[in-house]
């Protein structure tokens, strides 16, 4: 077979002449030859394969850049190229969602009428952080206060000071007031100065190398009736709610990728010696952003992955359902962990949602 016309070629390959001009000028589709005199293209029919893989990619919506690269592998590692790609599209549209439903619970949601049947809410809480019984240092931080809960998990060689920085960093979230409508705007605040904080003691984006320091973050914030969330990372939120335990944050994980993914089961996960191995960290991509209306009697644990990574949900569960104060279900929950071989740091604060005094 002859050389096809730019036509012919645009018709099997699925893309328009002008994308076939664009493609030539950028070095990602040479045509086989071009008439030195009227500048016209013409294509070879094994370049059909690469012009519809072109086409498939950019239906993807793969940027040129990164289609150029695909082109350039072999099928092995092109396709774990895309599938690569593909995730990061998922990831971003996960976080387009989350905030597409934070904003229309923010935006939709009425504070409920007191009435003089209804009492005022508020928490009750603790926090602990420990060293576990292997690590020489504690890189994690906990904080528990009147409005704001929160655990950010250091690592590299200043995780402890990135996650305290980044903790306290949120701590004028105690004092400041959140005008109405504002919470969104106040929580990304919130978040950027804790980014800035981190790099402050850090010096992270100057490169560190392969040993730069960061940290998790996970944060509530109590706004009277609900519980703001600002999740990254591997830390974890459960909410005990009539007796049942809910694990309503979703760690930002290689190994829960590929269980989202259908690569690994749940319980391959648990084992997997990449487990800990994180896609998400503050300043590393978008934190995930939740609205809880409270109920009395709720509680929520906030805790580092030394303790989820040891600790049986069921065992979780069973503290948290069988103590009474806060206090004590934080120090059990730590026991537990360092019964478990104390690999790792552990922290948890414990927060219950009850009536205030009138």
């Amino acid at each position: 077979m002859g050389l096809l016309t730019i036509g012919a070629f645009a018709k099997a390959s699925r893309l328009s002449p002008k994308a076939l001009r664009l493609y030539d000028e950028l070095g990602l589709l040479t045509p086989a030859r071009v008439d030195p005199v009227t500048g016209y293209r013409r294509y070879a029919p094994e370049q059909l394969d690469r012009a519809r893989l072109v086409a498939w990619l950019r239906r993807l919506g793969m940027p040129l850049a990164r289609i150029r690269c695909v082109c350039a592998l072999d099928a092995g590692a092109a396709a774990r190229e895309i599938r690569a790609f593909w995730a990061e599209v998922e990831a971003d549209t996960a976080a387009r969602r989350d905030l597409a439903t934070f904003l229309i619970d923010h935006l939709s949601w009425k504070d409920p009428a007191m009435t003089e049947t209804t009492s005022p809410l508020g928490i009750r809480y603790a926090a602990l952080s420990d060293a576990g019984l292997v690590r020489a240092s504690n890189q994690d931080t906990a904080y528990a206060g009147t409005r704001l809960l929160a655990v950010a998990d250091g690592y590299g060689s200043g995780g402890g000071p990135a996650s305290a920085a980044a903790v306290d960093a949120l701590k004028r979230l105690e004092t400041d007031g959140i005008p109405a409508g504002n919470l969104l705007n106040v929580l990304e605040d919130a978040v950027e100065q804790a980014q800035r904080a981190v790099r402050g003691v850090t010096g992270a984006g100057s490169g560190a190398g392969a040993d730069e320091a960061g940290t998790t973050l996970t944060a509530m914030l109590w706004t009277g009736s609900r519980l703001a969330l600002v999740h990254i990372g591997d830390s974890r939120v459960y909410l005990l709610r009539d007796g049942e335990l809910f694990q309503i944050t979703h760690d930002h994980t290689m190994v829960q990728a590929m269980v989202d993914e259908g690569r690994l089961s749940p319980e391959e996960a648990a084992s997997h010696p990449q487990r800990s191995l994180l896609l998400r960290a503050l300043g590393q991509g978008a934190p995930d952003l939740r609205l809880h209306d409270a109920r009395r009697g709720d509680r929520y644990l906030l805790c580092s992955d030394g303790l989820s990574a040891v600790v049986p949900s069921e065992e979780i569960r069973r503290v948290l359902a069988a103590t009474g104060e806060p206090e004590p279900a934080v120090r059990e929950l730590v026991d537990l962990a360092n019964a478990s071989g104390g690999p790792d740091n552990v922290s948890c604060v414990v927060a219950d949602v009850m009536e205030t005094q009138g």
